[in-house]
Formats: C-alpha cells, sequence, structure tokens
C-alpha cells in the first residue's frame, strides 16, 4: 500500500503539507562523488502520481513512482512498489538486494514477470509507444503509472485489478477503461525474464587475512558495468592477482575472482583492493527497508539509471610463519524483516489517501484546538559505525 505515515507525528505533519511531488532537486555536482558499497538510500518522496486503484481483497490505495535519494550523493533512482500489503514508512532507508531476500507478505512467485512488465512498459516506455503496443489511444502518464504498479502487485501478492478511481492528487480525469486495458495487457503479455539484473558492483567477500608470503582471499566482482581498474592502497609489492593463475591483474569485469599476492618479505599490514566505476542500478534490482523493526514497502528499481559506484576489500596480514590476524567485516548485515513482521497491523497507519484525509485533518483541529498536538519533523540521518 503507497503513502502510508507510521507515526501520528508524521501524519500530522502531513496534513500542512500539498499533495505534490517532493522537490527533487538537489545541488548541482559535475562529478558525484563515488558510492561506496551496495546501493543505499533514502526515501523521500513521490516521483509521479498515478491514480487511485483497488486490487481484489485488498484497501484503497493511491499509486505512485517514488524517489530514492542514495546517500553521500546528489544522484537518485525512480521505483515503484512490490508490496501493495506493506506501508511505506516515511523518510526510510533501503538497500539494494536479492530477489530471494525480498521481505514482505506475498511470495513474490514471479518476479521474472515483473521484470518483465518493468521493461515493458512505462517509464522505461514511453507513453506513445506504450499506447500503440497495448493498441489504444489517448493514454496519460499517470494512467500507464496506475496500470503498471497493478500488474506489478499481480505478480508480487497474487492480487487483481478490481476498481480504478481518480487520483486526489491528480486535477486530470482518470479513464479507468485506459488502466484497466493496459493492465490486462501488460500482464497477459507478461514472461519470466530469467536472469535477475545485475548488481552495479559489489565484491564479496569484503575483508580476509592471511600471512605474507602467500595469496590472501577469493574476492568475486559483481558488476553491471563495463572493465574497471584497479587500485591497490597498501605497502609496495602487494597485487591484485587472479585468484585461478596468480597473474597480475589491472582490471577487473563481472565475474572475475582475485586475490591479493603478498612478498614474504613483507611486515604485517593490511591493503585494499578499490574499485571505482559509471554503472547502472539496472531495472528490477530489489531495494529492501533496512529497519527490521519498522517494517516498510519494498522497492524496485523503475528503469535504468547511471551511478558513480565504488567499493573496496581489505585483507590484513602477519608476517610469514605467525598468525593470521582476525579482521571483521565492515558490512551491516541489516537483516530482512520477516514475513510475519511485515503482516503486522500498522499502528494508526492509514492511506494518505481519499476519505482518509478527511478524518485526519478533523482529528488534527480537533488535536490543535485543545492545544495538545506539536508537529516537528527531524530528519532520520544513517547511523554509521563510528561516525
Amino acid at each position: 500500500m503507497t503513502h502510508v505515515f507510521r507515526r501520528a507525528s508524521s501524519v500530522l505533519l502531513a496534513l500542512a503539507l500539498p499533495l505534490v511531488p517532493l522537490s527533487m532537486t538537489g545541488s548541482a555536482s559535475a562529478e558525484p562523488a563515488p558510492y561506496r558499497g551496495s546501493v543505499e538510500g533514502q526515501y523521500t518522496g513521490v516521483v509521479e502520481h498515478g491514480h487511485a486503484v483497488t486490487m481484489a481483497g485488498e484497501p484503497y490505495t493511491t499509486t505512485a513512482t517514488f524517489d530514492v535519494h542514495l546517500e553521500e550523493s546528489d544522484q537518485r533512482l525512480t521505483t515503484y512498489c512490490i508490496d501493495v500489503r506493506t506501508g511505506l514508512v516515511e523518510d526510510a532507508w533501503y538497500r539494494e538486494d536479492q530477489w530471494e531476500n525480498y521481505p514482505g507478505q506475498g511470495d513474490f512467485a514471479d518476479p521474472g514477470k515483473v521484470h518483465w512488465i518493468l521493461k515493458n512498459s512505462y517509464p522505461v516506455v514511453d507513453v506513445a509507444d506504450l499506447q500503440e503496443e497495448a493498441e489504444m489511444a489517448r493514454l496519460t502518464e499517470s494512467e500507464a503509472v496506475t496500470a503498471t504498479q497493478a500488474a506489478i502487485w499481480h505478480f508480487s501478492n497474487s492480487v487483481d485489478l478490481d476498481r480504478v478511481e481518480q487520483g486526489p492528487e491528480l486535477d486530470t480525469n482518470v479513464n479507468a477503461g485506459n488502466v484497466t486495458h493496459l493492465y490486462h495487457h501488460l500482464t497477459e503479455s507478461a514472461e519470466e525474464l530469467p536472469n535477475e539484473p545485475a548488481s552495479p558492483l559489489t565484491i564479496s567477500p569484503d575483508v580476509d587475512s592471511g600471512l605474507a608470503g602467500d595469496t590472501i582471499g577469493e574476492f568475486t566482482v559483481e558488476t553491471s558495468g563495463e572493465s574497471i581498474p584497479v587500485t591497490v592502497e597498501g605497502p609496495e609489492g602487494v597485487e591484485v592477482v587472479d585468484a585461478d593463475s596468480g597473474d597480475t591483474v589491472e582490471e577487473v569485469v563481472d565475474g572475475d575472482v582475485v586475490a591479493f599476492s603478498v612478498p614474504a618479505d613483507t611486515s604485517a599490514g593490511e591493503a585494499t583492493l578499490v574499485l571505482e566505476t559509471t554503472a547502472a542500478v539496472e531495472t528490477g534490482r530489489l531495494f529492501k527497508g533496512e529497519d527490521s523493526d519498522e517494517p516498510t514497502q519494498t522497492l524496485i528499481s523503475a528503469e535504468d539509471s547511471e551511478i558513480v559506484i565504488g567499493e573496496t576489500a581489505t585483507i590484513a596480514w602477519d608476517s610469514a610463519g605467525g598468525t593470521p590476524p582476525e579482521v571483521e567485516s565492515t558490512v551491516d548485515p541489516s537483516p530482512s524483516p520477516v514475513a510475519d513482521q511485515a503482516a503486522a497491523p500498522t499502528d494508526g497507519g492509514l492511506a494518505f489517501t481519499g476519505n482518509a484525509v478527511i478524518s485526519l485533518v478533523a482529528a488534527a483541529l480537533v488535536a490543535i484546538a485543545g492545544g495538545a498536538a506539536a508537529v516537528y519533523l527531524t530528519r532520520r540521518r544513517r547511523a554509521r559505525t563510528g561516525e
């Protein structure tokens, strides 16, 4: 379900805000700083509103595409929801993950068909081409968003489109027949795409240890980018090599497995492999909420987005004949909320649409009149170890 706010203070504050997409403007940057680690970002608002729908057996809800603002950069991703039964927590933090780690309700049995819909509908396919392919006329962008979101929910939650209504955030009237026609075109045409889209860049594991004179680690590189130059930060003589052949590696591509070669006469120390590149967060990458205590709607990337990304892997070693040091991973495991947590009822959670708005406004006015309401919003910043 879209536009669900978890806390009363957030709901009251939302009443004071216009029902329009949040600003997408960021500070200009000719060369964005590389983002390190698997892609992480914060939900900051709506990119584009769709209309309202009722999926069979589910509550009335609005549709939209959503903005995920990547941490430590001005780069942004456009996403759809893939779980109609879980609310979207305001300012929630998200991390890219694999389809198999989907944490929401419903079994997400057809992720390949969801992927097909994303690749063959709006915004990847523009409205003019989409209406031609679906053999229809006068399709609007908001109708395309609505039909695409409903088709995604059909395969992620096994629910059918029951009713289409005018979106409360939109001035333009909805042609329910257009939405229904495109929804059926997408769900009936969808094919099971065999492969999950590649990650922009990961190195796994991120740490290892050993002894001088040995080849240390087996680090697997996964990336949607092209050939990536290898940089080693460490003592002279330490090199990155192919894990099988032992040959020095100066660049890597998707699927390469590398290791560190440490000369036998090297004193105890550490070294880091640094990769930086421009790569795509490809259409169909899953983003799950990081806060297991407050499950949020799971999102999925709606179009390819080029980002500047960086990733590292670090080793530590003792001198020859010593004992390999213990090295702790710097990656936050961020466990997924399990399905029964996602299914838990939302305390006070209401869809910020339709009659819910009227009820919330009335409640807010009563609270304000009695002097009992204090509304504030502090932007949640992600806590990092050592900061």
